[in-house]
């Protein structure tokens, strides 16, 4: 089963000043690579046998600039749908979760942050792979990384147990 990306790009900036602002925020700076973080996260689930066209979900006010490096890559998204405000990653997750649940109830989300870096994207797809069996059985998977210090302004995940019969 092909797997729908969702692409969150609704950051406002304040994470990475003085470089990135409320109208240059840093998914559309090319931290990592020659190509924006935005351009890299639409590049690793470019549409072909594994993904379908991403949804966006996106601030009004970047709604130009994300068209225009996604276009310069030939990135066709599905859809961008323009948050009326910022309300963090919950309320747009849901949103594109209703979207996608309207057109195919079965269909596979996943939900990536336009601004985080993957330097092996082969070990990515590989996870990828590996979660998608616990996804069509039902199961809500998320992915993290072993945190190197506290920070306040992330969540953390408690690993449970290994579930039986998942890799």
């Amino acid at each position: 089963m092909k797997i729908h990306p969702v692409i969150l790009s609704g950051g406002v900036g304040t994470r990475l000043w003085p470089l990135s602002r409320s109208l240059y925020p840093k998914q559309f700076w090319p931290l990592a690579s020659k190509h924006s973080m935005l351009q890299e996260t639409a590049l690793r689930v470019r549409a072909g046998d594994r993904f379908h066209p991403p949804y966006i979900v996106a601030n009004a006010e970047h709604r130009f600039m994300l068209a225009e490096q996604l276009r310069s890559l030939e990135v066709t998204p599905r859809e961008i749908m323009i948050e009326p405000m910022g309300r963090n990653t919950a309320p747009a997750a849901a949103v594109a979760a209703i979207r996608l649940s309207i057109e195919n109830p079965s269909a596979l989300m996943l939900v990536l942050p336009s601004d985080h870096v993957v330097d092996n994207n082969r070990a990515f797809l590989a996870a990828i792979e590996t979660a998608e069996a616990a996804a069509e059985a039902g199961r809500l998977v998320t992915f993290g990384i072993t945190p190197e210090r506290a920070e306040t302004g992330y969540g953390y995940i408690q690993l449970g147990a290994a579930v039986a019969g998942e890799p």
